[in-house]
């Protein structure tokens, strides 16, 4: 347990600043690297600056929320009341955020590779292929969060019956 305990902590401290850190992407970072797309050589680049902001700030968003769900199992687990119903409002909404996160990612990226492709000054694969990788892992990364929920349901559903056996 004093393991756990230690992880626990470290865990929260890092949340915290990954938390601290997309703020200041958010309000500082994102805006003005995107502001540099306006002086972009290619118009149609200059164009995508505010949907990718948007799309950046919402999936900054994202993670915000997936980091405050975490937080609140954490202190689940310091409870020892992690296999209880009260998880699964916290899980659902980690697994919302990823749903969503991974809607804006796949939808600024065919924007992106759509882009790409219809400008001669700017076609190239690399970009698509890294933005495709992207969507692929985090497809996995929702579909693992969705059957880490169905553990999360059969280890609550064996805990009840157990403390209804003792």
């Amino acid at each position: 347990m004093t393991l756990t305990r230690g992880a626990v902590a470290l865990l929260r401290v890092l949340l915290v600043l990954l938390f601290l850190a997309t703020v200041v992407g958010q309000t500082l970072s994102l805006p003005g690297e995107l502001s540099s797309l306006a002086d972009a050589e290619a118009p149609a680049v200059a164009r995508l600056r505010w949907p990718l902001t948007v799309a950046a700030v919402l999936g900054m968003v994202c993670v915000q929320v997936v980091i405050v769900c975490t937080w609140k199992l954490l202190g689940m687990v310091r409870a020892d009341r992690i296999f209880s119903r009260d998880a699964f409002a916290w899980v659902d909404g980690i697994v919302w955020a990823l749903v969503a996160a991974w809607l804006v990612l796949a939808t600024a990226a065919g924007a992106l590779v759509l882009t790409i492709y219809v400008t001669p000054e700017i076609r190239d694969p690399g970009i698509p292929m890294m933005l495709g990788g992207m969507v692929l892992v985090a497809s996995v990364v929702v579909l693992l969060v969705v059957v880490m929920r169905a553990l999360l349901r059969s280890a609550t559903a064996l805990r009840d019956d157990m403390d209804a056996v003792i």
